[in-house]
């Protein structure tokens, strides 16, 4: 099924990370809970400063991972976004259509669920919480079902939970950032001409757009818009299509070969032997587009380092300490559970089935509404992304806290659902025999 080999490597990194997110989410929980909790909020509280001559930030190593770290999580979800719609589900209307509906659903529903929770009161706030769904997580449940789920859900997941982080980028933009400030616009603006400029020119190392990433982060970030959408904006910006392709390296590689072997007979020197060298490391480099390079090189960074730390340090949730009498306590838990754990499958098999009666899209030849309702299912594995936007929701660090358990539980009781579902439903049907259709037939019925 070749249709399937581009993401095969993204989907084992995620989960893998997945497994790693619950060991850390499961460790921070732990610690926060034990004798030795005071030293686990003294960790995360202590100060760092960074800065440049006159100015420096001293903040959080909290902060730090949460506001600056995360923005190479989104920068990594931008070129995710950026690859999908060149190249992926979100490439055109009728790939797009099925994971679109179902994102729809699966961000309205589980909102609507949290507001009939908390209609007025201070946890209203958080509705932005349950509309997010956790792709490491979420990828991990699915794989540990193996070949009771067919692969095409799992890519039918990815471009859903893609999608999802789209809306959730939109609502942090638009919902959970403070005012504007014209200084620290202007600032990001700078970086963000910078690496248009970069991109014209054809500077092509990855690493230096780390300058213009940190001048948009800090711009952003003093214009009171949540600096991680920095990442976002660059991740989009990144070109999907490659200066040379596999052809163009051929060519490329087989005339530095050439010349090489010319200087070598020639007896040339070690010092102008660099040049063909180079030729072809350039070569290397060019063969795929920018964005898959920097996928690739972020994706075990981010998988196996910033998702984790994020999870230690903020799935730490004092359980000894809450305060269910606090106003809105109750609410706000119960509204992001049912938001996560109902809502999220309701609302994706939900528009899902309208989209289809209503011929906007076709379910997939290799998968059938069983294999729906799990991925549904492992849709409310809210965890990365929803605690992110509880950091951003909820001031009060009671309802924080409430709104913390309320992800982990549902995250706990959506993959237990899933795993469930998937083990105990019909399976016949999730895990069609499909080793008899070509693999143009393959990729034409998936993405139908």
């Amino acid at each position: 099924m070749t249709f399937l080999r581009p993401f095969e490597g993204f989907l084992q990194i995620e989960a893998a990370s997945g497994i790693l997110l619950l060991i850390a989410a499961a460790f921070a929980l732990a610690w926060a809970n034990s004798p030795w909790a005071a030293s686990y909020d003294h960790l995360w509280h202590t100060t760092i400063a960074i800065g440049i001559g006159e100015w420096t930030m001293d903040k959080s190593l909290h902060f730090w991972i949460n506001e600056l770290l995360m923005t190479f999580f989104f920068l990594l979800v931008g070129l995710e976004i950026k690859r999908e719609m060149a190249h992926g589900a979100l490439s055109d209307l009728r790939r797009a259509a099925l994971p679109v509906a179902a994102a729809i659903g699966g961000m309205l529903v589980p909102a609507g669920i949290f507001v009939a929770f908390n209609r007025a009161g201070p946890g209203a706030v958080g509705w932005g919480v349950p509309m997010a769904t956790d792709i490491a997580f979420a990828v991990g449940v699915l794989t540990l079902l193996g070949r009771r789920v067919h692969p095409t859900v799992r890519v039918l997941l990815l471009a859903f939970a893609i999608i999802d982080d789209i809306g959730a980028i939109l609502i942090i933009a638009l919902f959970y950032s403070s005012g504007f400030a014209v200084d620290g616009l202007m600032i990001a603006g700078g970086g963000l001409l910078m690496a248009w400029l970069f991109l014209t020119l054809g500077i092509r190392p990855g690493a230096v757009f780390t300058i213009p990433l940190l001048i948009m982060w800090a711009g952003l970030y003093r214009a009171g818009i949540h600096p991680t959408i920095a990442g976002v904006v660059l991740g989009l910006m990144i070109p999907v299509r490659a200066w040379y392709g596999s052809h163009g390296f051929l060519r490329a590689a087989q005339d530095a070969l050439d010349d090489f072997r010319a200087r070598v007979e020639a007896g040339q020197s070690h010092h102008e032997l660099l040049e063909p060298l180079d030729a072809i490391a350039e070569a290397r480099r060019e063969a795929v587009a920018p964005a898959v390079r920097g996928e690739a090189v972020l994706h075990p960074w981010v998988a196996y380092g910033i998702m984790p730390l994020f999870a230690l340090a903020n799935a730490g949730v004092h359980l000894q300490g809450l305060d269910f009498q606090v106003p809105s306590a109750t609410p706000v838990l119960l509204g992001v559970v049912a938001g996560l754990v109902l809502g999220k499958p309701i609302g994706v098999l939900l528009f899902s089935w309208l989209s289809v009666r209503s011929g906007l899209c076709v379910l997939p030849r290799s998968v059938t509404w069983r294999g729906m309702l799990v991925m549904g299912a492992a849709g409310g594995i809210g965890f990365t992304m929803a605690i992110f936007i509880a950091e951003l929701a909820f001031p009060d660090p009671e309802l924080l806290a409430v709104a913390k358990l309320g992800v982990l539980a549902a995250t706990a009781v959506a993959g237990a659902i899933a795993l469930l579902g998937g083990w105990i439903l019909p399976h016949a049907g999730l895990m069609d025999e499909v080793e008899d259709l070509t693999a143009d037939a393959v990729e034409e019925s998936a993405l139908a």
